[in-house]
């Protein structure tokens, strides 16, 4: 008898599609035999990494052989004097994805719920599935809201059941750069049942630049139920190296730390996340890159008359009024790289990072004459 392996595997990884990452440069120069491509796709920052991080790696290349430090004893330590936290509420992951797999692993099951809202991020859908989880999906803001694809708050609390452990939120949330003003956001954690885990994954934190965008941190002492992940993977350059953390209470930490793998994040990583967090000059030349691309998007969407969806992230999502897929595509023979992101449920909408003014202008130039053709 033949054996069905796919058969074979639990039912919620039977139903999983795969997530879907930015297209690589190497792949499209295969493809199509150009160069000089630009990926403005999966929102990396377009400086790189920090000096002080790129140093430290180079310091600690002779020490390959040996295994990291388990613990991120000095990581953990830098973490909590920057963001005047506890070491004991920090678990390291690789990658912050890592962190909301953790989550699911130590928290759902098939009898347990998760809440979730339409265009959020996929991973907090797959790492759900994988486990077997209920998903409750909340519909979120509609196309003319003031928050345009927004999560709603409303109805993510009026998705919460008997059996919900877990609520996914994210701010800014990816991929539409919306977000939540401090007093919405605090209003939307007292109402939450204290049972609910509240994952606000805060990868794009960074880049925020209005004034009432809530600090969540001193939040984790009033609501311990609460869980904020970060990652090292977009302002501070270190996709490649896969480093992020969460922040929560002490007795989370521990719960998710029994199921993190040992030596999760590797040593270059360990020291150059560590280094990073020092590097003001590098994190405020990042932030204003960002700003400046942000208004020469802005103000190429109002001459071109494409719409936008507000943002607080290091990307911009614009409305092509057509198939994204189409335009993704398109814009590939012009070896500039976008995110279709149908996927989410937006299949008119393409994502692109802000890049620098150079790789911007280009992108901007390519869009205009994929649109006008």
């Amino acid at each position: 008898m033949t054996i069905n392996f796919r058969d074979q595997a639990v039912s919620g990884v039977q139903k999983l599609q795969p997530y879907q990452p930015g297209k690589p440069v190497e792949e499209l120069e295969r493809e199509l035999g150009i160069s000089n491509i630009i990926k403005l796709a999966s929102n990396e920052n377009p400086l790189g990494i920090s000096p002080k991080a790129l140093a430290a790696m180079q310091k600690g290349l002779t020490e390959l052989a040996i295994y990291p430090d388990g613990a991120g004893f000095n990581l953990k330590q830098a973490i909590a004097r920057k963001f005047g936290v506890n070491a004991n509420q920090i678990t390291l992951g690789n990658g912050s994805n890592d962190i909301l797999e953790l989550i699911a692993r130590a928290y759902l099951d098939p009898s347990r719920g998760v809440v979730i809202s339409e265009h959020a991020f996929a991973v907090y859908y797959i790492s759900s599935q994988a486990v077997g989880a209920q998903l409750q999906i909340a519909k979120a803001n509609d196309s003319t809201s003031t928050m345009p694809y927004g999560h709603h708050l409303s109805n993510m609390l009026n998705a919460i059941l008997d059996n919900t452990v877990v609520l996914f939120l994210a701010n800014p949330n990816n991929p539409t750069g919306t977000w939540f003003k401090s007093a919405e956001l605090y209003a939307f954690l007292k109402q939450v049942p204290d049972r609910v885990l509240v994952v606000l994954d805060e990868a794009y934190t960074e880049y925020v630049t209005d004034p009432d965008f809530p600090d969540a941190l001193p939040w984790l002492q009033e609501f311990p139920n609460l869980i904020i992940t970060r990652t090292f993977s977009k302002i501070y350059g270190m996709a490649a190296l896969r480093v992020g953390y969460a922040l929560s209470s002490p007795e989370i930490a521990d719960i998710l730390n029994r199921v993190r793998q040992p030596f999760n994040v590797n040593s270059l990583a360990l020291l150059a996340a560590e280094a990073a967090l020092s590097d003001d000059e590098h994190l405020q030349r990042s932030k204003d890159t960002n700003a400046e691309g942000l208004k020469q998007w802005q103000a190429a969407c109002v001459e071109q008359g494409w719409e936008y969806v507000p943002t607080q992230g290091n990307f911009i999502t614009v409305h092509c009024k057509r198939s994204g897929v189409e335009v993704f595509n398109a814009l590939l023979r012009e070896g500039v790289i976008v995110r279709p992101i149908a996927n989410y449920g937006m299949p008119e909408h393409v994502r692109i990072t802000i890049g620098t003014q150079e790789q911007n202008e280009r992108c901007i130039a390519a869009l205009t004459k994929v649109l006008a053709a």
